[in-house]
């Protein structure tokens, strides 16, 4: 017998029913029957069928959301993922030569620098990233410049965030996948994608299947990710409560051992990241990738000095890349001043990633166990 293709009607109820829906907008902008309207953006931005009748029952949807696993081996086997934090070559701690990126850059820069070596090559036409639109509110476009990457610098390259007001609600995520959807319609060709593991995992889902425009995105850059944050009312009350400011005076969060936020007046405030799980993003609480396990590159500041970044090379895309801008002049890498400081270095910085990784990974599966019980 067939096995029953299931749709948009499944990916509901298991979905964003339950409250998993990330909000990435991947299942509305790559339905394939978009053109026909059969999904739409509903309340709290959450999808939902526009017409049931017009839906195409293909399956596309409910395969690429990041919170179904149906792919997963096949993701798996395609990029020879090994626990615990998936498929990598090499582990350093890096940071931009260019004062330019350096005086905007919120770690080492390297992102930004990976960013200007391709589009400076031909590499790429493009790039999808997070663009500041006002005090909290940033929103993906896609940067054609060198000025385009460099005002972007300093957003979600690392994992550092920005608030993101939608619809008088605070977040820190920005999604990508609307963008990669209007690939096409702009005629672009080779662009690179900078984006939460969530984010990439729906690429390369998409890529598995042959999902267009995904052919299009020719470098995956990942960014570390514990959590994304949302603030509604009462989460903003709490967190002000605990923190004993106005959340309009913070002007960067940053996650590196710990949750990190930078005031307005460049006051810096610590907390344990377990404190700050009652203002995470649903979804992000049954997410299991931290670092970033299908990209080309993951990047991240955690593990590494103030002003470096720690960058993890997966893919021999992202070898040949990251051996190209450092040799290009573009990065530099930490200097040791003997072979043992570099292996103890690089096994304290995967050390810490291992840690990040488990410890959001067993935070998944405990919360999945909760909602099954429930």
């Amino acid at each position: 017998m067939e096995e029953e293709v299931k749709t948009f009607k499944n990916l509901q109820r298991e979905v964003v029913d339950r409250g998993l829906c990330g909000k990435c907008g991947g299942c509305y902008s790559f339905c394939s029957a978009g053109e026909l309207n059969a999904l739409e953006i509903g309340e709290n931005d959450l999808p939902r069928y526009s017409d049931e009748e017009k839906c195409l029952k293909c399956g596309i949807c409910y395969l690429i959301c990041p919170q179904i696993n149906v792919l997963n081996n096949d993701l798996k086997a395609r990029f020879g993922w090994e626990p615990p934090i998936g498929s990598y070559q090499s582990i350093s701690s890096a940071r931009t030569k260019d004062p330019n990126v350096m005086k905007v850059c919120t770690d080492g820069g390297v992102v930004t620098s990976l960013l200007l070596y391709l589009l400076d090559h031909d590499l790429i036409e493009g790039a999808i990233v997070s663009k500041k639109r006002g005090p909290f509110a940033r929103e993906p476009t896609i940067a054609f410049t060198r000025d385009d990457i460099i005002a972007a610098a300093g957003s979600q390259y690392t994992e550092s965030f920005h608030l993101e007001e939608l619809g008088g609600k605070y977040s820190t995520y920005s999604t990508v996948l609307p963008q990669v959807k209007s690939l096409e319609r702009k005629y672009l060709r080779n662009i690179a994608v900078v984006g939460t593991p969530c984010q990439i995992n729906t690429i390369r889902k998409m890529q598995c299947l042959g999902v267009l425009p995904a052919h299009l995105i020719e470098y995956t850059i990942g960014l570390f990710c514990v959590e994304n944050f949302s603030f509604d009312d009462l989460a903003r009350e709490r967190l002000e409560k605990r923190l004993n400011i106005d959340l309009a005076d913070i002007q960067r969060l940053n996650i590196k051992d710990d949750f990190i936020v930078t005031l307005s007046n460049e006051i810096t405030i610590h907390i344990p990241l377990e404190e700050i799980d009652m203002v995470a993003r649903p979804a992000c609480l049954t997410c299991s990738d931290f670092a970033n396990e299908y990209a080309d590159i993951s990047v991240g500041g955690l593990g590494s000095l103030d002003g470096y970044t720690t960058t993890v090379v997966r893919t021999n895309k992202g070898a040949n890349l990251f051996r190209d801008v450092l040799q290009g002049g573009y990065i530099d890498e930490v200097e040791y001043r003997n072979t043992d400081e570099r292996k103890i270095d690089k096994t304290k910085m995967l050390a810490k990633i291992v840690s990040f990784s488990t410890r959001k990974r067993s935070r998944a599966e405990k919360r999945l166990r909760e909602l099954s019980r429930s």
